[in-house]
């Protein structure tokens, strides 16, 4: 919704009112962008439009989806991240979610986007007094674009927040009239921060207009499931992505993402296990600085994963190899999951040449640290047991505690590369089921 009103709906009404007015929209991908582009030009291409607008049309000229033109030379280019504006500029500059969720986690990609919007984007604003740079997104780490922007002195930005669920009485006030110079314009505030920048003289003042009020915990906007949505959301996600995505709140990364309580404990199993997995994150060296080789092996029942055992060894390939064979024998699993990077490859290729192991080859699609976010909410949710006592338990639970921050992350890597095939698998499973 933010999208089609802030990019879309927005540049058509400018465009409708001021035909000569130029503008830039920008996304974390083109091709998002250029899609937003064609939205807008179909608004002023349909015929209430031009029957609204009837004195701005399209120029034949510059017409395409990067940019189009009014026949009065106002125009809305279509831009990314990181693009290049040479020679173009902007009455209106709107940036609509600089980063996807994935980038964000990324220290490069936020970097890229900040350095741009400072370096390059402010830049392009035709006139710094008269113009408008505009930011719309929901928050996805305290380091994105606006916790960038947030950090600058005061006054520089109207900031308007809009969490899911309100944390307090809020009150938004229209500030489209200039205010009194001993007023701060601000556009959220509560009851108490509105008086607090009321002054004595200005007690008589007529207030300004009150766009839009809601009471402490009420929700944006209402939900077909209510408050209790609003929970299935936030299991979900997790309790990380919800404060940000949805709250615009984002909390701290400490150095331990998981927390010792969301792992469950188990006692023991029967012999009989009627679905086992094993997740292999491999290596092929023995020197004291190389990785280690870890198998893990898992069980599922309903909705929850249990942990049965742990290899975790530095071998060379021969070894390993053969580690894989006397594994699956002990074992017997219906699924062996080996990630397809340059020591697994040899082995994926071997094993299923020279043996009916039920192999699957899984190629990784994401960073790791991206990765590891994704199954964050299946841990939070009390949904992964660990034995009560193992020999393996101590090592395990320290990595995936102290993770990213571990000098070793080989179980974690088995434990999400498993962790996100059987999420998959049960997604494409509700698929078929819904055909």
């Amino acid at each position: 919704m933010k999208s089609l009103c802030a990019s879309v709906a927005w540049p058509a009404w400018i465009l409708g009112n001021q035909p000569t007015a130029r503008i830039i929209v920008a996304s974390y991908s083109r091709l998002l962008s250029e899609k937003h582009s064609l939205d807008t030009r179909c608004i002023m291409q349909s015929s209430w439009y031009r029957e609204l607008f009837p004195e701005v049309g399209l120029s034949k000229d510059q017409n395409t989806k990067y940019k189009f033109q009014t026949v009065q030379r106002g125009y809305r280019i279509a831009t990314s991240v990181g693009g290049t504006l040479t020679g173009e500029g902007g009455d209106f500059i709107i940036v609509d979610d600089p980063l996807s969720p994935a980038q964000a986690l990324s220290e490069t990609f936020r970097k890229r986007a900040t350095n741009w919007f400072d370096q390059t984007l402010v830049a392009r604003l035709n006139n710094r007094k008269k113009g408008v740079i505009v930011l719309v997104m929901h928050r996805l780490h305290q380091e994105d674009l606006t916790g960038h922007l947030l950090s600058k002195p005061k006054n520089i930005w109207n900031h308007t927040c809009l969490p899911m669920i309100s944390e307090n009485k809020e009150i938004i006030y229209s500030i489209k009239k200039p205010a009194p110079p001993f007023l701060v314009p601000v556009t959220r505030v509560t009851t108490n921060e509105y008086k607090s920048w009321i002054t004595a003289s200005s007690a008589r003042m007529t207030p300004p207009v009150i766009l839009y009020s809601r009471e402490e915990g009420q929700l944006l906007y209402p939900l077909d499931g209510g408050k209790e949505e609003v929970e299935m959301i936030k299991v979900e996600l997790g309790s990380y992505a919800f404060a940000a995505q949805y709250q615009q709140n984002p909390l701290p990364l400490s150095s331990g993402i998981i927390k010792r309580e969301w792992l469950k404990r188990y006692r023991n199993f029967s012999d009989s296990l009627s679905y086992v997995t094993q997740s292999w994150d491999t290596a092929v060296s023995t020197s004291s600085m190389s990785n280690f080789s870890v198998c893990t092996t898992w069980t599922k029942v309903g909705n929850k994963f249990y942990l049965l055992d742990v290899y975790r060894a530095k071998l060379e390939y021969p070894k390993l190899k053969e580690q894989v064979l006397s594994l699956a024998a002990r074992w017997t699993p219906h699924a062996i999951l080996i990630e397809a990077k340059t020591s697994g490859q040899q082995l994926v290729q071997e094993l299923k040449t020279n043996s009916d192991l039920p192999i699957i080859e899984i190629v990784p699609h994401d960073d790791k640290l991206t990765r590891f976010y994704q199954i964050v909410p299946i841990i939070e949710s009390g949904k992964v047991f660990l034995l009560h006592q193992a020999v393996w338990l101590n090592d395990f639970e320290y990595e995936i505690l102290m993770f990213p921050e571990t000098r070793h992350d080989d179980q974690v890597d088995s434990t999400v590369q498993y962790l996100q095939w059987v999420r998959d698998s049960s997604s494409r499973v509700a698929a078929l089921r819904a055909l």
